[in-house]
C-alpha cells in the first residue's frame, strides 16, 4: 500500500527533481567537481544564513 504525498512532501519532491535538474546541467557543462564544489558551497551559504547576500559572491 503506498500513502499520497503531503503538500509539504510534494513540494519538496520538486525542490529535489529541479535540484537534480541543475547538477545534471552543470555536470554536462563544467564537469564533476564544479557541480559538487557549487552545491557544497550553496549548502554552506544556506547554513550560515548568507543566501541573497550580493556582496559576498567573488567569480
Amino acid at each position: 500500500m503506498t500513502q499520497a504525498l503531503s503538500a509539504e512532501e510534494q513540494s519538496k519532491d520538486r525542490y529535489f527533481q529541479q535540484l537534480a535538474k541543475v547538477a545534471e546541467e552543470m555536470v554536462g557543462e563544467h564537469g564533476k567537481d564544479f557541480a559538487a564544489g557549487a552545491l557544497v558551497l550553496a549548502a554552506r551559504w544556506v547554513a550560515e544564513n548568507r543566501i541573497g547576500k550580493t556582496e559576498d559572491v567573488k567569480h
